[in-house]
């Protein structure tokens, strides 16, 4: 258990090897975050929880879709999530197969009394939330809409009449203001 902890990289190989601690170690280090951007997204607590289950499920099934040399397993994750969720809003996205049981050793991962994970979980989104308050507002706007509203980019220059590049560049400018100030 201690090997999955150490590294996001990681968790992957025992996923596909099917070890049922590598769901739970997943479940534990992602779903609070997922489940915020989730519920930031379709605004639904129930549908939140939903998009989250059949991420998790989705990952849980094929591990082998994540390709370290693309990035971070939390940004691939993440960017599940949000693509999910922005189809449970547009409509376009189909349940596959009724809901999913999981064996029974999974089926209490909720009995943890440690509150380190959620603390450090909640350290995390006021850092992010630090971030988004420092840029500019009308950069904010533009990563809102994109991140959390599923807007292209020219639906976002649609809605606040502007340019296509002027939309472009904010959201560079954003990105790279995140970036300087969550890796410092």
């Amino acid at each position: 258990m201690e090997a999955l902890t150490s590294n996001d990289a990681e968790i992957v190989i025992p996923l596909r090897e099917g070890r049922p601690e590598a769901i739970e170690v997943m479940y534990d280090r992602y779903a609070g975050l997922a489940y915020g951007l989730a519920l930031r997204i379709v605004g639904d607590p129930g549908r939140a929880e939903d998009v989250v289950q059949e991420v998790l499920v989705s990952v849980w099934r094929k591990p082998e879709r994540y390709d370290p040399a693309r990035g971070s397993f939390r940004t691939w994750l993440m960017t599940l999530v949000r693509n999910r969720a922005i189809d449970s809003l547009r409509g376009t996205w189909r349940r596959q197969g009724g809901d999913v049981e999981l064996a029974d050793d999974l089926q209490d991962l909720s009995g943890h009394s440690d509150p380190w994970p959620a603390v450090a979980l909640s350290l995390e989104r006021d850092v992010v939330r630090e971030a988004l308050s420092a840029l500019p507002a009308d950069q904010r706007q533009a990563v809102e809409l994109a991140h959390y509203g599923g807007l292209s980019h020219s639906e976002i220059a649609t809605r606040l009449g502007l340019p296509l590049g002027t939309v472009k560049g904010r959201l560079r400018l954003a990105m790279e203001k995140m970036h300087s100030f969550l890796t410092a």
